[in-house]
């Protein structure tokens, strides 16, 4: 993984399904990429923030990136690429890596 570049954790985060998207785009280099916004699912569940976004998402990415590597360290490539907005508030991503 490249160093994370796109968001300076100094920097307020939007957490939105677009500003995850962009950030998973420069880190990963994806042949597939798709960042949903899941969260009106989970309305009145825990970590919901009751507005119904931003908080439970859905990652389905390919990259060369996963080439050799097993299913969990392909997840961790994901969660770290994406720990600057789990530290600002997104409580759930469920990934699926192609």
């Amino acid at each position: 993984m490249t160093e994370n570049t796109t968001i300076a954790a100094a920097q307020p985060v939007a957490v939105t399904a677009p500003a995850m998207q962009a950030h998973l785009q420069q880190q990963l280099q994806p042949t597939f990429l798709e960042v949903l916004d899941e969260s009106w699912q989970h309305e009145g569940h825990a970590g919901a923030n009751g507005t119904g976004f931003g908080t439970h998402f859905r990652v389905r990415v390919a990259s060369p990136l996963f080439a050799g590597q097993r299913r969990v360290a392909q997840h961790r490539l994901v969660y770290d690429a994406l720990r600057v907005f789990i530290d600002a508030g997104a409580h759930a991503i469920a990934i699926e890596t192609l």
